[in-house]
């Protein structure tokens, strides 16, 4: 025979896990630290100023 479970206690533990795996996909995607973020943001402003200056004047 198998074990008794207790639904509610496996909804709850499916639950965390679900939330654990949505917050590992968000700290993934969005987990650059400040110095990071300023970092690319310099040279995103760099490409764009190169870019600029090559364009004719006509």
């Amino acid at each position: 025979m198998g074990d008794i479970v207790s639904l509610k206690l496996h909804r709850k533990r499916q639950a965390r896990a679900a939330d654990e795996r949505r917050a590992a996909e968000n700290r993934a995607r969005h987990g650059l630290g400040k110095t990071e973020k300023q970092l690319a943001d310099a040279q995103n402003a760099k490409v764009g100023k190169d870019l600029d200056a090559h364009k004719r004047e006509d």
